[in-house]
Order: C-alpha cells, then structure tokens, then sequence
C-alpha cells in the first residue's frame, strides 16, 4: 500500500476544510438560491440546516476518517460489514460527478476574469456574453484548463500541493471578499438590498417550505463538503488525537461566514443596478452581476477582482473533491499518487465535456450529484455511524476532548433520530424534484436534439 501523508500543522488541516467548503458552492451557488427561493427567507433555512444538520453529519464523517485513516470506500471496507461497506461509493460517485461539471463553471470564472480586465462586461446584452463564454469549445479549453491546475496541486501531495496552496488561497479569499463587501456598502440601494437579504418573511417559509427546504439543506451539505467524503478522507490524514467538535465548529463557522459575505456583496451590487435577485438563476452571477459590474464605475477592475476570487475558491474546493477520489486509487489500489491525479483528470474532464457544450447536462449532473448523492450519503452515514457502530462513534468522538460526557450521546441520539429524519424528507424532496426534471426540462431537451 503506498504512503499516506499526513497534515503538517492543525492549521493546514482546518484551512483545506474550509477551503473544500468556500468554493463555488458559496460564491456561485449561494447567492443564486437565495435570489431563487425569497431572499432572506432561504437564509434563515440554510443557517437553521447548517446548525441543526451540517454540523452534526460533519462529526460523523470526522470520526470515520480518523478512526480509520482511509478514503469513504477503505474505511466502510474496514469499519462496515455486509452492504454497509458498500456505502463509501456514494461518496466517490458524488465527488466524481461534481467536479467532473464543476471545473466547467470554474472555467467560466477564469474567462471573465479577462473579460472585466479588458473593461468587457456588457451591461445590455449580459445574457448573450454569457452564452459565448459558457458552451463551445472554448468553453472546453477552459474546462481543461482548470483541470489541469487542479490536478497540478493534487499531484504533489497533501503537505507539499494541498495544504500550501490553501494556506495561500483560503485566507485570500476572505480578505477580497471582506474588502468587497465594505464596498458593496457604500453602493446606492444597498439598504433595500440588505432588507431583502436580512429580513425574512415567516409567511414565506410557510408558503413555500417544500421548495425552499430541499434547496436550502443541498445548499448547506454543498457548501460544508458533505456527502462528497472530502471531510472523511481529509479527517483520515490527521496524525494526532484532536478535538474534533471543535475543529468542525471552526470549519462550519469560517465556510458559513464567506457564504453570507458573498450575500453582502452579491445583493447590494444587483440593487444598485436595478436588476432582480431571482431573475437569472444558475447564471446570476455571470449574466446579473456581471451586467450590474458593467455598469459601475470601474466596475471592470471590481468585475474582475470578484470573479478571481471566485476562481481561487473554485480551485480550493476542486483540489478537496479531486483528494477524495485519489486517496481510494492510493490506498485501495496502491496506484501511486501522480499517475492516479493525471487517470482521474482526464476522465473527469471527458466526463465534463457535455456540460461544456450544453448547459442542460449541467442539471444533469448537479441535480444527481448534489441534490440526491451528497444528502443520500449523509444519511446512510449517519444511520450506519449513530445505529451500527455508535461504541466505535462515542470512542472517537471523545478523544481530544476532556470529558465529553454526556454531550457525547447527546450528539448519538441527535444524529439518530432527528437528523436522520431530516435527512430522509429531504432525500425525498430532492428526487421528486429531480424526477420532475428528468420528466419535463430534459425529456423536452431529448425530444428535441434526439
């Protein structure tokens, strides 16, 4: 079996954590579904999730990765038995897919990068730019592009390729994101955009619960790197016995207080645009904001700055989702870290090539993969840790902390019952709404290219 490395400091550790958690998920997605699903209405949904289900599911992947020092498919091998050992594939299938469309739209972010140093951002006909940019063969070449930076940094390893990079990146990101936002500020109609980011509408979450609940909670395990197995591989590589409900409460904190920075300048710039919030959907931020951008006073240098920021969290979270999958080349296989980096790019990439040239089979791809894989292997993860192995969970879980006690089975029974309850509805919801997809938006896609 070849090396496994391990982290060089605990701050190396938490900062890939959060770095797999602050990509695309929170500048991209995030402000696309709050404008979806009313504003601050979803907000408060994602933060009660966040609490409620994210932090709690990030422990159990937390105690499987340390307890066995494996990627999700080895440590179910070693801890499972019967067809509990097969859940880990969940795992590896969710982060294939996800990157595989995920370095697409990171692509995207790379291109209007130059656009808005060129002064570029059309603020009439943004819908038009964005389809240049985001289907053809440049579109491709981007792709490939961004895999192969990716696949650079995985290549060197953990200490000398991960953990470096995110030391650079994470910590950037929050600076130009804080700095954005102090901007944002000084925006005309930034107060009517606050109130709609910050002032929720109760009669809107009862209206609207059935939609806006499944969005919110694939939001929340998106943008914590759950269901992906990238906090199980990355708690399998931690050498010493750490606290880990501490360690979790740091990386949900910092990964939730960049999402609702990117709300702080997302909002206040569409506003002071005149644009609608929930007008562009998946393409808010490319259409919408770079539109808003176009408009402004520098607003090409801003444009710019924004969607590097963007790229550089992109890159951080792709580097975690592309470690889950080598990690079970490396130790399942004993293939050796540079050749299982390069097999793995490439087929992600070609896999990644129809979202590259049609933007439906990036609803393909991100409705099967975020929407039903990462909650589905939450779930199992959470009956199989909190039912069949709970002696082995309370065990590691109480390791670096001094006297867990009673908060310990606390947590079990949390995870038990509550949890897994959620957990079930929203698995539910998410498949019939992807159902409804597959019969209606990509049957009439089929009818019409077929």
């Amino acid at each position: 079996m070849a090396q496994r490395e391990s982290w060089a400091t605990r701050t190396g550790f938490i900062l890939a954590a959060v770095g797999s958690a602050v990509g695309l998920g929170n500048i991209w997605r995030f402000p696309y579904q709050v404008g979806e699903q009313g504003g601050a209405a979803f907000l408060v949904m994602y933060l009660l999730l966040v609490v409620g289900v994210g932090f709690p599911v990030i422990l159990v992947e937390f105690v499987v990765g340390r307890y066995t020092e494996r990627n999700p498919v080895g440590a179910l091998k070693r801890i499972g038995r019967g067809a509990w050992t097969k859940i880990g594939w969940v795992f590896i299938t969710a982060g294939f897919v996800i990157l595989s469309y995920y370095s697409v739209v990171a692509g995207w972010t790379l291109r209007y990068v130059l656009i808005g140093l060129g002064g570029g951002y059309s603020a009439t006909d943004a819908p038009a730019q964005f389809g240049q940019v985001a289907t053809g063969l440049d579109a491709v070449a981007l792709h490939a592009i961004f895999m192969a930076a990716v696949v650079a940094i995985v290549a060197l390893g953990i200490q000398r390729g991960i953990e470096l990079s995110v030391k650079v990146m994470v910590p950037a990101i929050i600076i130009i994101s804080i700095g954005l936002a102090v901007y944002a500020f000084t925006l005309e109609g930034a107060g009517d955009a606050y109130a709609y980011y910050l002032s929720p509408e109760f009669s809107t979450i009862a209206n609207n619960w059935t939609t806006i609940l499944p969005a919110a909670a694939a939001q929340a395990f998106f943008t914590l790197s759950l269901g992906m197995g990238v906090m199980i591989t990355y708690a399998s590589y931690l050498g010493e016995d750490r606290n880990l409900a501490e360690d979790a409460g740091i990386i949900a904190a910092l990964d939730t207080f960049i999402a609702f920075t990117a709300g702080l300048i997302a909002f206040p710039v569409l506003f002071a645009a005149g644009i609608e919030p929930g007008a562009s959907g998946p393409s808010l931020i490319f259409v919408s904001l770079a539109s808003a951008f176009g408009g402004l006073p520098l607003g090409g240098i801003l444009g710019a700055i924004f969607f590097a920021t963007v790229a550089i969290a992109a890159l951080s979270s792709a580097i975690s989702i592309m470690e889950v999958v080598v990690a079970y080349l490396i130790d399942e296989r004993g293939v050796g870290r540079v050749p299982a980096t390069a097999a793995l790019g490439t087929a992600m990439f070609l896999v990644g090539v129809p979202a590259a040239l049609d933007l439906v089979f990036i609803s393909l791809y991100d409705g099967f993969a975020n929407s039903i894989l990462l909650m589905l292997g939450g779930l199992l993860l959470s009956i199989f840790v909190g039912w069949v192995v709970p002696d082995l969970a309370l065990e590691e879980i109480g390791k670096g902390i001094k006297d867990v006690g009673s908060l310990g089975v606390a947590w079990l029974w949390f995870i038990r019952i509550p949890v897994v309850i959620a957990l079930v509805v929203l698995v539910a919801l998410n498949a019939w709404d992807y159902y409804g997809f597959l019969t209606g938006g990509f049957a009439d896609w089929l009818s019409t290219n077929l």
